[in-house]
């Protein structure tokens, strides 16, 4: 699950709670044309991104930069408070759930069409939900959002958390889920499950996912996705690497406050500050933390997040066998010098990580101590178990907020193995040039990636992570432990009571982190995001979801 996404984060409802306080309800504006006076403006906001987006239908994307350029473009029946992890209301004005939790009815915005003009409306939401839950045998495994939240498609619909979709009327439409879950229906707040013109979904056969070596091939309608959002697609100009969003004058909303916003892919984050500098781009994410001061002392703006994320190393025994004995993934973890790598590194405020995910999210272990650096342990280990060859991957054209510059990260890494007497075959592809696919196609023993959360909920860390024998990177399949593992976080997801459910999180942190190690956790780190002198209106989120709607560049 090659998958992106608190500085601010908020409690998930139980079902009980939920039903006492009945709904949540909008008070943001949905005047139409009227509410668009705030916009209007003529300038051009330009984003140096640091890797190409995969596609431009959210539904099969999985990474940050991909949703950094979609999230302008859609919207979700939930969304999230700009600068926060807090639930709001977007396409639905409000939803209650019934007695049992399992059925929520949900009250959509009235007044909202697609950019292709064609009107979101109950119909238009159950057409999504069949789409999504209706994948040929590729598109389940490309799907990977879908398949972590509800849990499976129709082909194997007895394990799906979906139920269905009803249309009561043109603006009501009732959700079915087959048991009560901390996550639903907060996570319909994911990029990838944004709504979708069915129109033109249809026209562009967009389910016609194939899948192509170690990769997909994708159908036409994802290079030309249709979405409810302040912008649309103009250009995405792959020879010169630009993606050009341009205002959406129909937005039921208020109107964007620039005409146009252009994502520069520049995979190299020194290119991207000297870009900044020569105000050929307007901003950018995850600057150098040694460049933070000097950026501001240029009048930049530097926007620092607190970390709500986690940085691991993939273990996958699909390929190596060896990787199935829990002496020789351990022995992989005592062999890395972590304090040392977040030392010289990682930015000021990051910590070396005891678990899968950080300590702001509920269910945390606050017992669990970090896994100690011992390459003699390591090694007599690694001698013991007859050796070990890792073909041990890296990406290359990006920058995540956990993982600031893969190659001296990955470098530092490689090295303490190698010390260890572990033998290393390098592997480096770019992000979204065969990095992410390969992943996903089990094509690496030992891999680098990271998560940064979606909201606060331990279901959104290792629920992703290990919550679906299918849909995972870690070979849980060939794991004796896997199916307990699975079964586990799915029966926490099911417990109503939130202080029985975080005990029971707290209970699957430490054995996955003493008894299986499906992956190695190795840090947590404080994003930053910046932006020139000019540029006003920026939000900095800490799921680093920002949206650029509301930015003006030079007061244009």
């Amino acid at each position: 699950m090659t998958f992106k996404r608190k500085a601010t984060p908020f409690a998930v409802l139980t079902v009980a709670a939920l039903a006492l306080t009945a709904c949540a309800q909008s008070d943001r504006d949905d005047s139409g044309s009227d509410s668009g006076s705030s916009g209007g403006g003529t300038s051009t906001f330009t984003f140096g991104a640091a890797g190409a987006p995969k596609v431009m239908d959210p539904f099969y994307a999985t990474d940050g930069e991909t949703f950094r350029v979609t999230r302008q473009m859609f919207e979700g029946l939930v969304g999230i408070k700009a600068g926060s992890a807090e639930v709001e209301p977007e396409l639905a004005e409000k939803w209650e759930p019934d007695a049992s939790g399992t059925n929520w009815t949900f009250t959509l915005r009235e007044g909202v069409k697609f950019t292709d003009g064609e009107p979101f409306n109950a119909d238009a939401v159950c057409k999504n939900f069949t789409r999504m839950f209706d994948q040929n045998p590729a598109g389940q495994v490309a799907a990977e959002y879908w398949a972590t939240t509800f849990g499976a498609f129709k082909a194997k619909a007895a394990e799906s958390l979906y139920k269905g979709c009803e249309v009561k009327d043109e603006k009501t439409v009732v959700l079915s889920v087959t048991r009560p879950t901390s996550g639903f229906p907060t996570f319909l707040s994911l990029d990838a499950l944004s709504m979708q013109s069915p129109k033109a979904m249809d026209a562009g056969k967009a389910n016609d996912v194939v899948a192509q070596g170690e990769g997909f091939t994708y159908p036409a309608y994802s290079k030309a996705a249709v979405g409810t959002g302040p912008y649309k697609l103009d250009k995405y100009d792959e020879a010169n690497k630009t993606v050009t969003l341009v205002r959406n004058d129909d937005y039921w909303g208020d109107k964007a406050k620039n005409a146009k916003v252009v994502f520069k892919i520049i995979p190299d984050e020194s290119t991207r500050r000297q870009e900044l500098e020569a105000k050929s781009i307007n901003g950018y994410d995850l600057p150098n933390p040694a460049d933070w001061k000097g950026l501001e002392s240029a009048g930049n703006k530097v926007e620092v997040r607190k970390p709500f994320n986690v940085f691991y190393m993939g273990l996958n025994p699909t390929k190596n066998p060896k990787l199935t004995d829990i002496k020789v993934r351990k022995a992989i973890y005592q062999a890395l010098n972590r304090d040392e790598l977040v030392k010289t590194q990682l930015p000021e405020g990051a910590k070396v990580a005891t678990q899968m995910m950080p300590d702001t999210v509920s269910g945390y272990n606050k017992s669990l101590e970090a896994v100690k650096y011992d390459p003699a342990a390591a090694k007599a280990a690694i001698t013991a178990a007859g050796g070990l060859t890792l073909t041990f991957a890296y990406p290359s054209e990006v920058s995540r907020p956990y993982m600031p510059n893969p190659q001296k990260l990955y470098q530092a890494m490689a090295g303490d193995l190698e010390a260890a007497g572990i033998k290393v075959n390098t592997v480096t592809k770019p992000w979204n040039g065969g990095y992410l696919d390969g992943v996903d196609a089990n094509a690496f023993d030992a891999f680098l990636l990271g998560w940064t959360g979606d909201y606060d909920s331990a279901a959104n860390f290792i629920g992703t992570f290990f919550g679906n024998m299918d849909a995972n990177n870690f070979g849980l399949a060939k794991q004796s432990f896997g199916p307990t593992l699975v079964a586990d976080l799915a029966k926490a997801d099911s417990i109503v009571d939130e202080t029985e459910r975080d005990k029971a999180y707290e209970k699957l942190n430490q054995q996955i982190q003493e008894e299986y190690l499906p992956a190695l956790a190795i840090s947590h780190s404080p994003p930053a995001l910046v932006v020139g002198e000019g540029v006003e209106g920026i939000v900095a989120s800490p799921l680093t979801a920002e949206e650029f709607s509301g930015v003006t560049v030079g007061g244009k």
